[in-house]
């Protein structure tokens, strides 16, 4: 009978010790697979080079062990890419921008950031407002006063279309200043390519665009960059002085982020909250943040729902009043 009861306790003990080394694997089951990482557009893009960049310094850098794939979804403005997502598990990850907002209040999409789970926001890059070497305006208060006095008398040019950060930010610049942005007088062009090529030729008396579409041109000469949305001056473009600097309580973003599909668990986010925290803090992200002119604008899973809900109250209100919308 002794042998018996040893040999039941014996039992005992080893269905215990299995029960607990089986919750042990659970807690570390995620991933389970391979990584895809959406990039919304085609190849050669901001979205595709910031998708790729990941990818590699995650590998390099032996932050994640599984496979990572970038797989390319381009269309409506990041909206193929982020349907497809939507339909995925935690394994799949896209970049986004504030186009999954604005697409959102244009009526050019029914999603929102609400229909994914926020995991961080990891870079901006800056916009400026440049002139011709000949023009008038000497400062972008100086542009702001013209169109104080009379909204309409300047063109202002800009790609792709209206609703773009290029286009709101400058919105947001003459709304803090008090112009009637509702009758600002934009050019469309098809890139910034074209809005460059639009202001050397004396097309328009003001362009928006990219820090990276004008710096260049800025330091050779060919035109004047005379202001950015960022809350200091930025390297390269120290004589450029901030929308602050010039008296218009103003920073403004164009950012990218990542984002995973809805309902992700707290352990799923918490990994990835670990993973691109890690990656943020490489040599290898801080040097390709440079190196693309951008900069550093890291936020967490929390900080990220945060950001993205301020965001859209704020494009909410620009949109509005930009006459984009009833």
């Amino acid at each position: 009978m002794k042998k018996l009861f040893s040999f039941i306790a014996i039992l005992s003990l080893l269905f215990v010790a299995a029960c607990s080394s089986g919750a042990s694997g659970d807690k570390k089951s995620f991933p389970t697979g391979n990584i895809e990482l959406v990039a919304p557009a085609t190849p050669g893009g901001g979205w595709d080079a910031t998708a790729r960049a990941i990818q590699k310094i995650l590998k390099d850098e032996s932050i994640v062990d599984q496979n990572i794939n970038v797989v390319n979804k381009p269309g409506g403005s990041g909206e193929v890419g982020w349907q497809y997502l939507s339909t995925k598990d935690a394994h799949h990850l896209s970049i986004n921008s504030s186009l999954l907002i604005t697409n959102n209040l244009l009526g050019q999409s029914e999603l929102t950031y609400e229909d994914f789970t926020p995991l961080a926001i990891l870079t901006t890059e800056w916009i400026s407002i440049a002139v011709g070497n000949d023009s008038e305006f000497k400062t972008a208060k100086d542009v702001m006063e013209q169109l104080k006095k009379d909204p309409g008398s300047l063109t202002i040019a800009v790609a792709p279309g209206l609703g773009n950060n290029d286009h709101l930010s400058f919105v947001q610049a003459a709304k803090t200043y008090g112009v009637d942005v509702s009758k600002l007088n934009f050019m469309i062009y098809e890139s910034g390519g074209d809005v460059v090529t639009a202001l050397l030729g004396g097309h328009v008396d003001v362009a928006t665009m990219a820090v990276s579409e004008s710096k260049d041109q800025h330091i050779a000469g060919n035109f004047r960059v005379i202001s950015v949305s960022s809350d200091e001056r930025i390297e390269g473009l120290e004589d450029v002085p901030t929308w602050k600097e010039q008296g218009v309580d103003m920073v403004f973003p164009h950012w990218r982020g990542i984002m995973g599909p809805k309902d992700m668990t707290e352990e799923e986010i918490a990994y990835w909250d670990k993973v691109i925290g890690e990656m943020v803090e490489t040599d290898a992200w801080k040097d390709l943040v440079k190196n693309n002119d951008w900069t550093p604008l890291y936020k967490n899973s929390s900080e990220t729902t945060k950001f993205l809900e301020e965001q859209t109250t704020m494009y909410k209100d620009l949109i509005s009043e930009s006459g984009l919308v009833d």
